[in-house]
């Protein structure tokens, strides 16, 4: 792999990643197994590391997946302490590499403390006074969503502690679980309403947790297990210690840790779960293994990301074996067509499995799959089923070789593939059904344009012939929605409501919401506040999309193709008409006062956190959520993180005040201005 190709695959495996991380945070709709996500940020990891220089602030190997929703209802607050991720492997080898490495650094005696690996939805408590202060999501691991009076109506989370000795004030920090129980009463109750059922409890009790109504979040059946207390939010000798005083206090806490000497007696452990789990009442998809003493966590550390005192072990995936009945052939949004497997139902994972993933052509020959075979199914990180392997030894006489389609299985246009892709797509885009509907459900989506509307109403609205691009939305009335199935008068308001407010979404998402290829919501912001408005990006030439921060070749080549259909540039004008937002304003584009500067941002300031990152991108600064050797500045505010203080004073980062930022901006005084950059950010 030269240079080029490198770059091009990273930023390939960036955009897949943040998608995939969108869908499993956010969405709480997977399209990838945790397996198969692990194994693609491994090889990110690998490239970056090869080319260093392709290494960016944004990219999923520097930052955790986010769940912030940017609902309406739930505030936003900063973390105390980052909650981070874990770092994790499927293989044992890696875990005596993170025994040695520890027995190396610490040269002394030490415990382990081993854990179960939880397969819910982060949550972090804050009791002040031994009540229950506030219980924010993980959001971004720096700022979460506020979910307190959601988690108050969770069984087994108490508003009052029990017992002595709790500190004033302290954090505590597990997960949020939905046993296999309530995942089924739950689905049994969608399916019987016609809603789509979950996939999994993980993403059951994502979505559970940001419901608006409290009380319907007290009937999901939700359960919580805590594990961690930061150490610098109480002082305990050891992990253990601290989770004996919290289950004395009235939290919950899991029985089934257990302190291990050495890698063997963590393997004994890692091999008893392995089988025990699946008699377990909910999901756990793997083992924590932390250095039990808090003194030798603090000097192990952190990474960006994962704490170097701590590592996962994922299971491998349930398997079984079924029959294969039959396959599918589904057009996805962007035309690729995947084949899915029709199977008899089969339990795994603590769900019935009735249908499972082949990926492409390519996969299906190499697996020399027939319909009849019996198959191995597996749920990679208890999410996607996929068949893995035939049982040629049971394969029936009458057993038939699949047909891959040559047409679109929706619009009958020839499907094409090109030389580097392992998919075959439907190249009729904007005249293919299913890509039409996925598109419009993309454009209304919440980090879009946030119109209040789902797959059904877009399905709806398709088969009447009432929409076929997003500008049909905008011509929409009252009298045509109350004709729709189930909709009544309120309904047809609100999401007329919601529609005329997407008037207000800002050019980024605008851009982001078009869906073009390639184009995430974060390129689609770099793009957007690069050339301003939308007929300049309509103009431009490769060399000039390319010229853009984190674009290359693919995005660029993806770009530069749209923008040359006549089509699209009809609904360009058709949307301007609508009034939709397509050039920054000028406060957008205030000035390029921090060109080339990486930004981190600790504590709280006069504004939120998510403006005081957007007044650094207004003013052409990058914001980074860890210093680095590339840091320009650390911006504190109150109560700063002080591991960032320490980490900017190690590497001799300048650290500013919220006032000493605002005087680099426009309008500060001249000689403030001048000595503030000659004493503080040169030294």
């Amino acid at each position: 792999m030269d240079k080029n190709q490198a770059k091009q695959r990273i930023e390939e495996l960036k955009a897949l990643l943040w998608e995939n991380s969108r869908r499993y945070y956010v969405d709480n709709a997977p399209t990838m197994s945790d397996y198969d996500y692990d194994q693609l940020m491994k090889e990110l990891e690998a490239l970056e590391e090869a080319y260093p220089e392709f290494r960016t602030p944004d990219s999923p190997t520097q930052k955790v997946g986010s769940d912030l929703s940017g609902r309406d209802g739930f505030a936003q607050y900063p973390h105390r302490y980052p909650m981070l991720s874990l770092g994790n492997t499927y293989n044992i080898t890696e875990i005596e590499e993170f025994a040695q490495r520890a027995v190396k650094t610490l040269d002394t005696d030490f415990t382990y403390c081993c854990e179960l690996k939880f397969d819910g939805t982060a949550i972090c408590l804050t009791y002040r006074d031994g009540h229950l202060l506030r219980a924010l999501t993980r959001g971004d691991g720096v700022v979460g969503d506020d979910v307190t009076r959601n988690v108050l109506h969770i069984a087994g989370i108490p508003r009052r502690l029990t017992g002595s000795g709790w500190p004033e004030e302290f954090e505590i920090r597990g997960e949020i679980l939905m046993p296999y129980a309530s995942f089924d009463r739950l689905n049994e109750d969608r399916i019987r309403n016609e809603e789509p059922p979950f996939a999994n409890p993980r993403n059951a009790a994502s979505g559970s947790l940001k419901l608006l109504n409290s009380e319907e979040v007290g009937r999901r059946g939700l359960i919580c297990t805590l594990y961690h207390i930061p150490s610098q939010s109480a002082s305990f000798e050891t992990h253990d210690a601290a989770l004996k005083a919290a289950q004395s206090w009235g939290l919950p806490v899991s029985e089934h840790r257990r302190i291990c000497h050495d890698i063997h007696e963590i393997e004994d452990y890692i091999r008893y779960w392995d089988e025990q789990r699946h008699f377990l009442p909910f999901a756990t998809d793997g083992i924590v293994i932390k250095i039990n003493e808090m003194a030798y966590q603090r000097k192990l550390g952190y990474t960006a990301k994962f704490p170097r005192w701590a590592v996962a072990y994922k299971f491998k995936a349930e398997e079984a074996v079924t029959r294969l009945l039959s396959i599918d052939y589904q057009v996805g949004r962007t035309g690729a067509v995947t084949p899915v497997a029709n199977l008899e139902p089969v339990q795994l994972s603590g769900t019935v499995v009735k249908r499972a993933t082949l990926n492409n052509a390519d996969q299906m020959a190499q697996l020399d799959i027939r319909v009849g075979d019996y198959v191995h199914v597996e749920k990679g990180g208890e999410i996607i089923p996929k068949i893995t392997a035939v049982d040629l030894g049971r394969r029936p006489a009458d057993a038939r070789i699949p047909d891959f389609p040559t047409r679109c299985p929706d619009c009958g246009a020839p499907l094409v593939k090109a030389e580097a892709e392992a998919k075959w797509f439907c190249p009729n885009a904007d005249g293919c059904p299913t890509q039409i509907k996925g598109r419009l459900v993309h454009f209304l989506s919440r980090k879009a344009m946030n119109v209040i509307a789902g797959d059904a109403t877009i399905e709806q609205l398709y088969t009447r012939d009432l929409v076929r691009t997003p500008a049909d939305f905008y011509d929409l009335n009252n009298w045509q929605l109350v004709q729709l199935d189930g909709w009544k008068d309120r309904a047809a308001t609100r999401f007329m409501e919601s529609l005329a407010a997407s008037r207000e979404v800002p050019f980024e998402r605008v851009l982001f919401a078009l869906g073009i290829r390639f184009v995430g919501e974060t390129t689609a912001k770099e793009i957007a506040r690069h050339f301003g408005d939308i007929d300049r990006i309509a103009a431009a030439s490769m060399e000039d999309l390319l010229a853009v921060p984190d674009v290359g070749e693919v995005i660029a080549g993806s770009l530069y193709e749209w923008f040359r259909d006549e089509r699209h540039l009809e609904e360009i004008r058709r949307l301007k008409a609508a009034g939709l937002q397509f050039s920054t304003t000028r406060e957008e584009a205030s000035s390029d006062a921090l060109a080339g500067k990486v930004i981190v941002i600790s504590g709280n300031f006069s504004i939120s956190r998510d403006d005081m990152k957007a007044l650094i991108e207004h003013h052409g600064g990058k914001n980074s959520s860890s210093v680095s050797g590339k840091t320009s500045f650390l911006l504190a505010g109150e109560k700063p993180g002080p591991e960032k203080i320490r980490k900017a004073g190690e590497l001799g980062i300048p650290v500013l005040s919220e006032t000493q930022f605002r005087a680099l901006l426009p309008g500060a005084a001249p000689e403030e201005d001048e000595n503030l950059f000659s004493a503080t950010l040169w030294g």
